[in-house]
């Protein structure tokens, strides 16, 4: 059994009684079509915006922001959001409305329907008020719902660093549990992220270089968290195709996940844009894209969704003098979130910017389908040939409520010189409402092929 979190329906009227979750998720509530829990466009619910409210998941943790609705989301009674009468669900954007930690027994109301907030652990589930941090051994003070497990404090987490250099002092003495690194050297870091960096590292024995990437858990790693990456990640790792960055070992130790991959001298899509001083021209980019799609497409018939494809881990390696795209990190970001290690970081202030982030991702976090990757990949095609993000992401508006609401940006009004045939190509894969014409990364790349030419 795991912890769950169930949202009870108390008062109003809808089709279910109950809404039980045992994952990590998001959902909203709302009026729209797209909302898990859905409240009807009727009377009784004319208070109720289409996008109302969001719950950020990771059971036994559950966060509530309003996305500002026209008449507030209630906490116990408490008022936690609402745009001002004036102003429009566009104009409401431009707020974002702080987060709120639910505890079991919590009531939240929407116009007239209410829901209890029910938190189940399962038994022999303990929490902790106070731990010592698996790297520092300085004390971690928890808050109620944390996890049993190995902690990293968060100052051990914001120096990545730190902890790379000590995983490979670990292997060099002998720990049964980092044999697979035992005879690397670190060379230099290439690059980082929310959950971790990735470093240039030489096997001494063979000479081969390889990227060691680490990733440090947001909350306490518990062993079963810990399995169920592990073995998601296996999936992962079968992957070959010349257009993925393969992924060869993987493990954990003294609080830190582990990887090695191939190495891609030519760096990542957002490092090559930075060296050109900006956007590509239409054939390389075209090219590239085209390439990472490849890969993409044999991932999904792997049963593999990436569903983090940024610029950041389109990968570059070099054959014959070009270069060629390789997909990095395939099913890691998935993985890690669907054994709660990422926390509940996702949609809040300290999560990531949704850039290249489909506005399916948002609504259907836990079940989504490849074509998030097509829409990733065209966003990142669209910003490899512009520079730009396909929405605006105006400073002091909320970046997840943009998603919801706001269409992409048609590319040709970023540079009316990109070959309209290609352009129609990128805006219909980018298209979401009511769906783009593209549902496989390989219907896409012919598109690409088709009108570059």
């Amino acid at each position: 059994m795991t912890a769950t979190v169930t949202l009870r329906l108390i008062k109003g009227q809808l089709d279910r009684t109950e809404y039980v979750f045992d994952e990590r998720t998001t959902c909203i509530l709302g009026r729209a079509d797209d909302c898990v829990p859905r409240l009807p466009s009727d009377e009784s619910h004319r208070t109720v915006s289409r996008h109302h409210c969001l719950l950020d998941i990771n059971p036994p943790d559950v966060r509530v922001r309003d996305l500002g609705s026209l008449n507030g989301t209630f906490v116990n009674g408490e008022k936690i959001g609402q745009r001002e009468a004036r102003q429009t669900p566009e104009e409401g954007a431009t707020v974002s409305f702080p987060e709120h930690d639910l505890t079991d027994g919590d009531e939240i109301r929407l116009g007239q329907t209410v829901f209890r907030v029910d938190i189940r652990l399962p038994a022999g589930y303990r929490t902790l008020s106070l731990s010592r941090c698996a790297k520092c051994d300085g004390e971690v003070r928890g808050e109620p719902g944390d996890r049993s497990g190995v902690y990293v404090c968060a100052d051990c987490q914001a120096e990545p660093g730190a902890a790379a250099r000590r995983l490979v002092e670990l292997a060099h003495s002998g720990h049964h549990e980092l044999t697979p690194v035992a005879g690397y050297t670190l060379l230099r870091e290439l690059g980082r992220g929310g959950m971790g960096a990735v470093y240039l590292a030489r096997d001494e024995h063979t000479g081969q270089e390889v990227a060691l990437k680490v990733m440090l858990p947001r909350v306490a790693a518990s062993p079963v968290a810990r399995a169920r990456f592990l073995r998601e990640v296996e999936l992962s790792r079968a992957l070959r195709h010349p257009n993925i960055a393969a992924l060869h070992d993987v493990g954990f130790a003294d609080g830190t996940f582990y990887f090695t991959t191939e190495y891609c001298a030519g760096g990542s899509l957002d490092q090559l844009l930075a060296r050109r001083g900006g956007p590509l021209d239409v054939a390389e980019a075209v090219r590239l894209a085209c390439q990472a799609l490849a890969g993409v497409a044999f991932a999904h018939g792997e049963g593999v969704v990436h569903r983090d494809l940024t610029p950041h881990n389109i990968l570059l390696g070099k054959t014959d003098g070009s270069l060629v795209a390789k997909v990095g990190d395939f099913g890691l970001a998935k993985a890690f979130d669907h054994a709660g290690l990422s926390g509940l970081t996702r949609t809040g202030a300290t999560a990531g910017k949704p850039f290249y982030v489909p506005r399916q991702q948002v609504v259907n976090f836990r079940n989504v389908s490849p074509a998030v990757d097509v829409w990733a990949l065209a966003a990142c095609l669209y910003h490899a040939l512009t520079g730009a993000y396909p929405r605006d992401f105006p400073r002091g508006k909320d970046p997840w409520r943009l998603v919801l609401q706001a269409e992409p940006v048609p590319i040709r009004q970023r540079d009316p010189a990109i070959p309209v045939a290609v352009a129609e190509v990128i805006d219909e894969a980018l298209r979401e409402n009511p769906g783009s014409a593209f549902h496989t990364a390989d219907e896409l790349r012919e598109a690409l092929l088709a009108h570059s030419c």
